[in-house]
């Protein structure tokens, strides 16, 4: 497994990503883009990358607070998850989605990728990753413990979508949790 730190050209022309690329030892696989929690692209989400990458993915973890702090990676103090929370509620919904489908894009061009490639994403990443199955080309996406997925349940899902919530997620209340079952129930 190896691991570097690559670019990525906006679609709207404003300029580069960053994001973090982890290769299987095989040197080909199939394509997945990680999306992160509130605290970037850090230790955690790079260790995450690393594990699928050592089951034979190719993953790319993209910036997503690029446009407001390129590069940033927090750890889980207080103040960090503040910041982070801060971040997440000046993100441009339409740009963040359109930046997770220039990273899907990328991967797919990426020479090691061979087959398919899905998104999967953390808590906001989480709720990103359910708007990739609705607003990008992903193959497949995956969301654990998405927040706020309970306010767009009126969109339609392209592509498979597998959700995992805790039951006892202080994050993602039994309301929300009801909701989402209850709006998604017909999908199959």
């Amino acid at each position: 497994m190896s691991s570097q730190w690559i670019s990525v050209a906006a679609s709207d022309g404003s300029g580069y990503f960053q994001g973090y690329l982890a290769l299987p030892q095989s040197g080909k696989g199939p394509g997945l883009v990680i999306i992160q929690e509130i605290f970037g692209v850090n230790e955690n989400i790079q260790k995450t990358a690393d594990l699928f990458a050592e089951d034979g993915y190719v993953v790319f973890a993209p910036d997503i607070f690029w446009r407001q702090e390129p590069g940033l990676q927090m750890g889980y103090s207080a103040e960090e998850r503040q910041k982070g929370l801060d971040l997440m509620a000046k993100l441009h919904e339409s740009q963040t989605i359109a930046d997770i489908q220039s990273a899907i894009t990328a991967l797919r061009a990426h020479s090691a990728v061979a087959g398919k490639v899905g998104v999967l994403g953390f808590c906001m990443g989480g709720k990103l990753a359910y708007l990739s199955a609705c607003r990008t080309d992903a193959d497949v996406a995956i969301g654990y413990y998405g927040v706020g997925l309970e306010n767009y349940l009126a969109e339609t899902l392209r592509c498979p979508l597998v959700l995992h919530i805790a039951a006892d997620d202080l994050m993602v209340p039994p309301q929300a949790q009801q909701k989402v079952l209850a709006g998604l129930a017909d999908n199959p």
